[in-house]
């Protein structure tokens, strides 16, 4: 969650790891925005204002839906019915309310279509975004309340399969910033 402090020995014990693969990674999660460190050496999640939030939802609405009208003269039978069984995934989480698989497999989803795009600098911005809004998401998930996969995601399909650019500009565009701008308010 939002604010919550990390420890190298309990990120070292939670995956089996030494010390020195922690405080690397964590220098760089602190450097892509996804964690803070204070003045002090403390590490933890950052908590974001609502400018900071808009911000973000701003780039990814930037971001993504160029990566997905990327993606589309790639976008094969196959990974459309990669991502109907990852929005089945999705939908599976939500009934469980399970916010930290719902979050994976939402970002898996996306991810899939946009590694289509073969557009790695566009790819790694957007990763850069998922990364720092990453604790915000489980603020905005147990808003949500969620019971079923995300109605853009149907869209988002749909757009796919019917090849047409539009249609799948507006529902990745809907859906990576709707969320978002409940926690701005």
């Amino acid at each position: 969650m939002p604010g919550q402090a990390l420890t190298l020995r309990g990120i070292g014990k939670e995956f089996g790891v030494s010390m020195t693969p922690v405080r690397e990674a964590l220098r760089r999660l602190v450097a892509e925005g996804a964690l803070t460190m204070s003045a002090s050496g403390r590490v933890a999640t950052p908590e974001l204002t609502n400018e900071r939030i808009e911000e973000l939802a701003a780039l990814r609405a930037l971001l993504e839906p160029e990566l997905a009208a990327r993606a589309l003269p790639r976008a094969h039978m196959a990974l459309i019915e990669r991502m109907q069984v990852i929005n089945h995934t999705i939908a599976e989480t939500n009934a469980r309310q399970d916010a930290p698989a719902y979050i994976k497999a939402n970002l898996e989803f996306h991810r899939a279509l946009y590694l289509r795009a073969q557009a790695p600098a566009m790819l790694a911005m957007a990763e850069t975004v998922w990364l720092q809004l990453g604790p915000t998401m489980g603020m905005l998930y147990d808003r949500l309340r969620r019971q079923e996969a995300p109605y853009n995601h149907k869209l988002i399909i749909a757009a796919l399969k019917a090849g047409d650019e539009p249609s799948l500009k507006l529902a990745v565009r809907s859906d990576v910033t709707r969320g978002l701008r409940l926690l701005a308010q």
